[in-house]
């Protein structure tokens, strides 16, 4: 067969009704599609068979992770150009995929198995995450959700996050600065907002590998607490905090935050935390960290939200995440983050979006993983290596076009007087006004 890359073209412009936006070369050496442009690398028919049993994103993810599929050329340009098949049509991509009776479809499958055979479906890549069982965001499965998301290995994260250890939106003063210092440049920002000073109690919810505790008691002089489910975040955080020589000011627990009973404390940031929570739980959630502040504490609640559904009760989450990076993950709107965080009984003061900050992030994250790609693969596997660098790109295309965004939001405890002891001018941490 020297002529599958056109068969396959074909074959997806039938399905689209559109021009496909990328060249494609195929196993047997055939190429087809619009000149100059990023060219999708089909290295093996079985990818065809993974679409033929899971039409849509996820069986395109695991024939990425598998190494069926690559791109040749700049994955974002890539990326960006799949974006109006994957993404902006995805609702009625989804539909088709599961419509038996659509024509276009049934004959889209019909080509497929001419190319592609008829053999049984290729078993899932070692990488994603298998069947789960029971009720979400119990206590165990949360735990073994991240553990499959974080206990990859710190070398592993190293690679991507640099010596800043922080895996969450970095803020950028100037485009040109260091990942290193964008990364700083947020952690001060939210010990500012939550006005930390000398002996205030800090409760760092998800801690990661300890950066957040470890600048706010190094520069505020704070007793802090970080709790996360991470064996391995929590062994690399205290080697940290004991190099830093911090270990009367900070103290690490692998504890659910649900379990969290020593309040009260004077401030408590969660940052990229909450979307693990997941939406049965999010009431708990700002329940809990409301009982947990004292009369005046803040609340730092740093998250991704998603664009809200015109009818929500569609909205599905992402399969390719879901089985590969965040199980069980979810993303909320921003409003009904807000929304529950007032319910609880928090006074929401300030909300700021950097969603832009995000896609600069990820994109240091993505260009430190290439740079480091043998390395990489040699800490995890060659899949796992995949699976974050198309997530990660991917992720940077959907925070430029506001598919997704992130905000931080500033609530207090406000006491009954009312006095919420923020200054006039609320943003003064930033000196605007």
């Amino acid at each position: 067969m020297a002529d599958a890359a056109l068969r396959l073209t074909t074959l997806a412009e039938e399905l689209l009704g559109d021009p496909l936006p990328v060249r494609i070369r195929a196993w047997d050496g055939s190429e087809s599609g619009p000149p100059g442009t990023p060219v999708l690398v089909i290295r093996h028919r079985r990818a065809l068979r993974r679409l033929l049993w899971r039409p849509g994103e996820l069986g395109l993810a695991r024939a990425w992770v598998a190494g069926e599929i690559d791109v040749d050329g700049d994955l974002y340009t890539a990326l960006g150009l799949l974006a109006g098949v994957l993404w902006e049509r995805g609702g009625e991509t989804k539909d088709r995929a599961h419509a038996v009776l659509d024509p276009r479809l049934r004959a889209a499958a019909r080509g497929l198995l001419k190319i592609g055979g008829t053999l049984p479906p290729p078993p899932p890549p070692a990488e994603e995450v298998r069947r789960r069982v029971g009720p979400l965001h119990t206590k165990r499965r949360d735990k073994q959700a991240i553990s499959h998301h974080y206990d990859v290995g710190n070398d592993f994260y190293a690679l991507m996050l640099g010596p800043s250890m922080v895996y969450s939106c970095a803020y950028w003063e100037h485009e040109d600065s260091s990942l290193e210092d964008a990364q700083r440049d947020k952690l001060d920002l939210i010990c500012r907002k939550l006005a930390l000073k000398e002996g205030d109690r800090l409760l760092d919810v998800g801690c990661g590998w300890g950066a957040m505790v470890i600048h706010a008691a190094r520069e505020y002089g704070v007793q802090a607490i970080g709790v996360t489910l991470s064996h391995e975040q929590a062994v690399f955080a205290r080697k940290r905090i004991a190099e830093e020589g911090l270990t009367d000011r900070i103290e690490i627990r692998v504890q659910d935050y649900r379990d969290v009973r020593d309040g009260p404390y004077d401030a408590i940031s969660s940052i990229g935390m909450a979307e693990h929570v997941g939406e049965v739980r999010y009431h708990e959630y700002a329940e809990q960290l409301f009982s947990l502040l004292k009369p005046g504490g803040r609340l730092l609640n740093h998250q991704i939200a998603r664009r809200p559904e015109k009818d929500e009760s569609a909205y599905q989450v992402d399969e390719f995440i879901d089985r590969y990076v965040f199980p069980d993950g979810e993303l909320a709107p921003l409003g009904r983050t807000v929304g529950a965080l007032e319910e609880a009984g928090f006074e929401v003061r300030d909300v700021e979006s950097i969603r832009e900050h995000y896609a600069l992030t990820l994109r240091h994250w993505v260009a430190r993983l290439e740079a480091n790609w043998r390395k990489a693969v040699r800490l995890s596997t060659p899949g796992r290596a995949r699976v974050w660098r198309l997530y990660m790109a991917a992720c940077a295309i959907s925070f430029e076009r506001n598919r997704i965004g992130v905000n931080q939001i500033l609530a207090v405890k406000t006491p009954e007087s009312g006095n919420s002891r923020l200054p006039l001018r609320t943003r003064e941490w930033n000196g605007t006004g």
